[in-house]
Order: C-alpha cells, then structure tokens, then sequence
C-alpha cells in the first residue's frame, strides 16, 4: 500500500523513536506547558514518544493520528504504562471536537506531511478553532538541506522479535514552486534470512521559510509569536540545520 505511516514504517518509529528518547522537545515541551491547568491536544501523536512523558507530568493530554497503526501501537505503549488518554483517528485539517484547548503541539516537524498549502492553511485554521482564548500553539518545523532527487539511503533496525528491517529511501519529486518533496520509502521485514514482509511509502514533506510561516501565523490571527532554535526559547535560527519551535496565542 503506498500510503505513509502503515504497519512496518509505524514499528520502525516505534523501535527509531521510541518512548523516553528526547532530542531536547520533550523537556522543552514540558516547560512550556507547565502552567496549563486545562486540556492539551497533540495532532499527530504518533507512537506516544511526547505525549506519554506529558502525561506522567501530570499534564491532560489528548492526542489523535490519521495512521491506525500508530494509534494501536500508542494506545499500547499507554496501557503498558497504566495510562488512558483520549485517542482518536482524525486529519490536522478537519478534525471537529467540542473540546476547547488551552495548548495544541505539533513537535518534530509532523506538521509538515501536510505538503499541500491548502491543507496546512486549513489545519492552523483548526487549531486557532479549537483554542480557548488565551490559549496557545506550539509547533515545531524544519528544513529541507537534502533537495537530491534519485539518491538512496539505506537504514537498519533489529525488530521488536529479533528479525531485521530495512529500510530503502529516495526522493523521487521537489516541487520548488509549492515548495515541497516527495520520497518513495521501500520497508523489507526479514527473518532468518527470508524476506516476509514488504511495504511500499509515498512521503511528502513541505517547507517553509521562517518569517513565512510567521506571517501565516498572523494572518490566521495569532499573535505574540515566540521563534525558538533547537529548544532554546527566543533564539532566532542562524542555520538551516536548526529545528525551529513556534509559540503563538490564539487571542479571540
């Protein structure tokens, strides 16, 4: 199935980023949340690697996915830790829910699968939404430094029973002008020595500049708009290799 985020790519993250492995967003996370007595929610929540952290703070997190196979694996990874957040099957751009949220995060660039403009304008729109007054985004991007079309990469990962996963990656598309790529992802699950399982991926990935973004945001109508590098609150990026964290406020 050439989708994203089906059942081997979902163990792979599972195994590549797994549950207590930070790249400095969980603390970072946590630390601007601290004061949120209200609800969060995480679009994209993935296999739980932030929201479970968040939840043993204390923290009341919701968290949805447009992959089941993650959210089975996050539902897991929860129960295994006796914890029981609400998680649901849901897009950034239309999700509805009668809740409103004092945060919505996006860590890790998950925002950016949402390669076309037109469905990352709606998803900020949704979230701006389904803030309460006062209430605030943070959201992480990065950007595209790899733009070689037909090079292959080849990645190794033991599986969760002993066997072997590769993975086989290349960008096949950049488009300049909607300012995104297109990679095709091969995953091949073997077991002593037998190939047993083969999953084909198609992987967008959008790109913004930062003082772009920014004015997306504002447009939208947040404000007190907060650029971060690599989770150093207020510091503006200086390279392209840096991930750069927004934090916004819905003021209504």
């Amino acid at each position: 199935m050439l989708g994203y985020y089906n059942k081997l790519s979902s163990e792979v993250y599972d195994i590549d980023k797994y549950i207590g492995l930070s790249f400095g967003d969980v603390e970072f996370y946590s630390s601007r949340l601290a004061s949120c007595g209200g609800n969060v929610l995480e679009p994209g929540t993935g296999t739980g690697r932030v929201l479970i952290p968040l939840l043993e703070k204390g923290l009341k997190v919701d968290g949805f996915d447009i992959s089941e196979e993650m959210l089975k694996i996050c539902r897991n990874n929860c129960e295994n830790r006796g914890l029981h957040p609400k998680l649901f099957k849901g897009k950034m751009e239309s999700f509805s829910l009668d809740t409103e949220y004092d945060a919505i995060i996006v860590p890790t660039g998950t925002f950016l699968l949402l390669h076309k403009r037109e469905d990352s304008l709606s998803a900020l729109k949704n979230f701006y939404n389904h803030l309460s007054d006062g209430g605030k985004l943070i959201l992480d991007i990065f950007l595209q430094t790899d733009l070689t079309v037909g090079n292959v990469s080849t990645r190794t990962w033991k599986s969760h029973n002993d066997g072997i996963i590769t993975l086989e990656s290349k960008i096949v598309e950049v488009d300049f002008i909607r300012q995104y790529t297109i990679s095709h992802n091969r995953y091949e699950k073997w077991n002593n020595g037998q190939l047993t399982e083969t999953e084909l991926e198609r992987f967008p990935l959008r790109w913004y500049g930062v003082e772009e973004f920014k004015t997306i945001l504002e447009q939208i109508g947040f404000e007190d708009i907060i650029i971060s590098a690599d989770y150093n609150l207020g510091n503006y990026p200086t390279n392209s290799t840096q991930t750069i964290t927004f934090e916004a406020i819905a003021n209504k």
